[in-house]
């Protein structure tokens, strides 16, 4: 249970209907007030913040560079590598990234 305080801030934010009564009828499932449970969810709550632009940038020029070794490939062109890996690799690694972003 959250401690007794002077809470002498009020913040207010706009739902529907909807979101109210969920909100309302969750609290009364755990059997606080509306404003315990909001302040109980919202110190459990994790969110992450961080910025996977730059690597998605990166991925997306991998990507680019791996099109154009295939084109060479497809129109007989030779490289002395297996590049098979390297798309396998690049694609878990933007799967992963999209997971995480979800």
């Amino acid at each position: 249970m959250i401690a007794k305080r002077k809470r002498n801030i009020t913040l207010s934010i706009r739902l529907t209907p909807k979101e109210k009564n969920m909100i309302i009828g969750k609290a009364k499932e755990a059997g606080l007030s509306v404003n315990e449970f909001i302040i109980t969810c919202s110190q459990r709550l994790q969110i992450d913040c961080t910025d996977y632009t730059p690597v998605i940038t990166e991925l997306k020029r991998i990507g680019n560079n791996l099109n154009q070794i295939a084109r060479r490939l497809n129109s007989g062109g030779h490289l002395p590598l297996d590049f098979t890996e390297v798309v396998e690799g690049q694609r878990k690694i933007y799967d992963l990234i999209l997971e995480n972003m979800r």
